[in-house]
């Protein structure tokens, strides 16, 4: 009796540490599952994340670029707020009529500046080629878009504005601020404007002086130093004519002398302006997932 007594604890005993076994066997797997449970869930939602940072990403650039090609006039209006794919894919600049693309930068300046009749009266020397040959004469604005708007083929409307840019008011802008710094073509400006007034020059070179720091975006000086001999009349129509120069002087130091026959001696520095065209960068953006890129 004894002996089946403890037989029947030894029994349990057993059957108690099997369940424990089990219990932890249970524990340990729940734990496994939970574990990997977890690392799925948050693996899922860093490339939710990091899904959702790529589309923003991509529609920052895309609204971007869209409203570059808007701003500008490059392409008609989209359909849309931005420009989709058979969109850009039909979009030929050369063919973009101007009253497709209003208040843009080129319609702008096709209809404001290119039209201007102050800019218009600046004389043209420069091209043959202005010459409208049904009349001998320049081409007026007028008849610049005409040729503009009656243009069908894309050889035909690029050869309209290659003669607005040459012929109409715009010529003027390269001549007021030139794309890159050009001595050669300044003193050539203000040698021209001292022949126009009469005035004796006794010298005229660039400065050694380095280009100061940008005044604007891009806008940077550049020096001349010249000197003159002449009465006070030929003296004040110089002035005069560099003031009403299309290019904008500067005259930075003048030292004045009179001389004992009346005429005066005038020794300065001028600087004009030119302003290097801008560029429209493109950069890389990363985007990292779960701290790695």
């Amino acid at each position: 009796m004894v002996i089946a007594k403890k037989e029947e604890k030894g029994d349990k005993r057993t059957q108690i540490s099997q369940a424990q076994q089990y219990m932890v066997l249970a524990v340990l797997g729940a734990s496994l599952f939970l574990g990997a449970a977890i690392a799925v869930i948050v693996h899922s939602i860093n490339k939710i994340s990091f899904s959702a940072n790529v589309i923003v990403a991509q529609d920052q650039s895309i609204t971007s670029f869209s409203d570059v090609i808007k701003n500008i006039g490059i392409c008609s209006r989209p359909s849309g707020q931005v420009y989709s794919d058979s969109e850009l894919q039909k979009c030929s600049p050369n063919n973009v009529n101007v009253s497709a693309v209003p208040n843009t930068l080129r319609s702008n300046i096709l209809n404001n500046i290119a039209s201007n009749e102050a800019l218009a009266s600046v004389p043209n020397e420069s091209d043959a080629g202005c010459n409208n040959p049904d009349t001998g004469k320049n081409y007026t604005y007028q008849e610049l878009e005409e040729r503009y708007s009656n243009a069908e083929s894309e050889e035909e409307v690029a050869a309209a504005i290659g003669l607005i840019k040459t012929c109409s008011s715009l010529r003027v802008i390269p001549d007021a601020l030139p794309a890159y710094k050009n001595e050669e073509a300044l003193l050539a400006s203000v040698d021209k404007i001292f022949n126009i007034s009469d005035a004796r020059l006794q010298s005229l070179s660039p400065t050694d002086e380095i280009d100061g720091a940008p005044f604007g975006v891009n806008l940077y000086t550049i020096s001349v130093r010249l000197a003159l001999e002449g009465s006070t009349d030929t003296v004040h129509r110089l002035l005069n004519n560099l003031e009403r120069s299309i290019r904008n002087f500067n005259i930075d130091r003048a030292t004045i002398n009179w001389s004992s026959n009346g005429s005066i001696d005038l020794t300065a520095t001028a600087s004009a302006y030119y302003m290097t065209p801008s560029t429209l960068m493109v950069t890389d953006k990363s985007i990292s997932i779960g701290g790695r890129k």
